[in-house]
């Protein structure tokens, strides 16, 4: 069994993201099968203190621990697009794409299993068959998932180079100057609290694209694209700027007199290569609830 390291898991030290995965497992029965070199990283023999970095690979044999299958789950699914290599998916507000920790319920990869349990890839490990990219779990939006390992090496590589298009709306708190713009400023995880990404000297580089749709009082709607993908990376470079996406109160937003769940962020347009041919695909979707509630409420004060 190998996983993938992604962002969201570095920094992690080695035991504690093996006891994350697999909570019915002792954090010393976990130092225990790393010190016997049963838990490696890259091939190599680690120290359970090893800090994990993006792209690790963290290996073990499938028997080493009693593992618990995911559960596939009969959880309906909005898919938008499908061909024989993969889907598209619209994912609600406040599902997570794929389990993290001790959630391994009512994530995205749950309704997948269930809705194509033999055709997922599984490049990015047991708990992240099929996903591609992830998108936060208060933030909805288009989803590209991959039924089989080429198509999601050949779907990542067209993210890595910049040629998928992935844009986003989103609500952000303040009424912005420029009517468009780049936000480029290098992102890292905040060592003091793991939950926050923030903009770190020495980061990894981070571009985001945005361009003003309409002005509120005390809002600005904006359309963004994402250059680059880091974890949070637009709700980081918002609130980096002053204006941070509406409701988020992980960055500073706080919580307007309209609630919804956290942030007011949507993936609405995705274009890429269909895999394996020439074709390219767009594929866009009309505002979330969410979204409609928020801009009803503002239009309705302007």
């Amino acid at each position: 069994m190998e996983y993938l390291i992604e962002e969201t898991d570095e920094h992690k030290r080695l035991d504690k993201f093996v006891s994350e995965m697999f909570e019915d497992v002792s954090r010393n029965t976990v130092q225990d099968a790393i010190k016997n070199g049963l838990i490696k990283v890259n091939g190599n023999i680690k120290k359970s203190s090893y800090v994990l970095k993006e792209l690790d690979k963290v290996q073990f044999d499938d028997d080493i621990f009693e593992i618990k299958p995911l559960n596939a789950e009969r959880i309906p699914l909005q898919i938008e697009y499908e061909d024989e290599n993969m889907l598209v998916v619209n994912k609600p507000s406040g599902m997570l794409t794929h389990p993290a920790g001790k959630e391994k319920t009512g994530t995205l990869v749950n309704a997948l299993l269930n809705y194509c349990p033999d055709m997922l890839s599984d490049i990015g490990g047991e708990f992240r068959k099929g996903i591609v990219h992830r998108l936060d779990r208060n933030t909805s939006g288009l989803l590209m998932v991959a039924k089989n390992n080429k198509t999601h090496e050949f779907l990542q590589e067209q993210i890595k180079t910049k040629t998928a298009i992935r844009k986003y709306y989103a609500v952000v708190k303040g009424i912005m100057d420029s009517d468009n713009g780049t936000i480029n400023k290098p992102i890292g995880r905040n060592l003091k609290n793991p939950q926050r990404m923030d903009i770190v000297e020495g980061g990894r580089e981070s571009i985001t694209n945005f361009k003003v749709l309409e002005r509120f009082k005390e809002y600005t709607f904006v359309e963004l694209e994402l250059k680059t993908g880091r974890t949070h990376q637009i709700r980081v470079h918002m609130s980096s700027i002053g204006h941070p996406v509406m409701n988020d109160t992980l960055y500073g937003a706080g919580m307007s007199k309209v609630h919804t769940q956290e942030q007011v962020l949507m993936a609405y347009s995705l274009t890429f290569t269909k895999p394996f041919s020439d074709e390219i695909i767009n594929i866009q979707i009309d505002y979330d609830e969410k979204l409609k509630r928020v801009l009803n409420y503002l239009r309705s004060k302007n």
